[in-house]
């Protein structure tokens, strides 16, 4: 089969588009044939060797069909879904025309979008639910800031959150992104790369619930920016890996604000089973239109090099979607 290969770490001429064996069906997995997979920028970070050992083929998700599932749980040719469970982290990824995925991972879905809608759901959409739904307790009238407005995950979380009725803030660090981000349902855009509050454009108050994709460099000024008894959720690092020098939470902590976390590599576990995610009602109001999840841009396996690229260099907005 033909695959995206690491050959070391570094930049993106280290992955190399080469002929390799395909995976067998191994002991409670499931053998899909991929049609399409999302680009994500853990993979970026994968790629480089700042998660240390990682597997050869990269990819936390996809979407294609069975060829084989060693639980027989599901048909040959059945359309399917897969994130994480692993994949491009301690077994081989997505990129690649087949791979092998833990069946806790795999969710099977009715469906007659195409391939590259598809592919810009998993794990965008996935996450954003479990942070709204889970983490933020997110209601109707409630106000949901979204930092990272412009992501995937963050256009995911602006659209599941407008359809919940919340009142939705995007931030962007470009004046530039306003229409994109008030077409995908935001009531509010504020360019800030620092404090909310005081930024142009905030329309005044705390906030109710902050879903933070900067990560750790602006996560206590979310926690700042939202009321007693509100929620923020950190569930990203556009910003980087680098902790915070000094964290003290007695001194840093507004009082009575919770502060949670969300990876999706833990789907698939007891905690938080992939099942719990209702993908097949996304699927079904993105193809009736109430969700707008699309790619950004389509590209084939052999750009995949291209395509990371442009994600270093932050050139693109939204989600990057491969088509085999």
């Amino acid at each position: 089969m033909k695959a995206i290969v690491r050959k070391g770490f570094g930049g993106p001429e280290v992955l190399e588009l080469i002929d390799v064996p395909e995976p067998g069906t191994r002991p409670g997995c499931i053998l899909i044939r991929v049609r399409a997979f999302g680009l994500n920028r853990a993979e970026l970070y994968m790629r480089r060797g700042l998660w240390g050992e990682v597997a050869d083929i990269s990819g936390i998700e996809c979407v294609g069909t069975v060829v084989s599932d060693a639980t027989d749980v599901l048909r040959k040719g059945q359309t399917v879904m897969a994130l994480m469970g692993g994949m491009g982290r301690t077994i081989n990824g997505s990129y690649a025309e087949y791979v092998a995925v833990p069946a806790s991972n795999v969710v099977a879905v009715e469906t007659t979008l195409d391939w590259d809608i598809l592919a810009a759901l998993p794990e965008a959409y996935a996450v954003a639910w479990t942070c709204l739904h889970r983490n933020l307790a997110l209601r109707a009238g409630q106000r949901f800031v979204v930092r990272g407005g412009t992501s995937s995950l963050g256009q995911a979380a602006i659209d599941i959150g407008e359809q919940l009725g919340a009142d939705v803030i995007a931030t962007t660090r470009r004046s530039s992104n306003e229409a994109l981000l008030r077409s995908l349902g935001a009531a509010h855009v504020v360019t800030t790369v620092g404090d909310l509050l005081t930024a142009p454009g905030w329309p005044g108050g705390k906030a109710d619930a902050v879903l933070d994709l900067i990560g750790n460099s602006t996560v206590l000024d979310s926690l700042r920016a939202t009321r007693r008894g509100g929620r923020v959720c950190l569930a990203g690092f556009l910003g980087g890996l680098t902790p915070l020098a000094e964290f003290n939470p007695l001194g840093q902590m507004p009082s009575g604000v919770q502060m949670s976390f969300f990876g999706s590599f833990t789907f698939g576990t007891s905690e938080f089973p992939l099942s719990d995610v209702p993908m097949q009602k996304i699927v079904d109001l993105t193809a009736n239109g109430l969700y707008r999840g699309r790619p950004m841009r389509v590209f084939g396996l052999a750009d995949v090099p291209r395509a990371h690229e442009l994600m270093e260099r932050n050139e693109v907005t939204g989600k990057l979607v491969i088509v085999l």
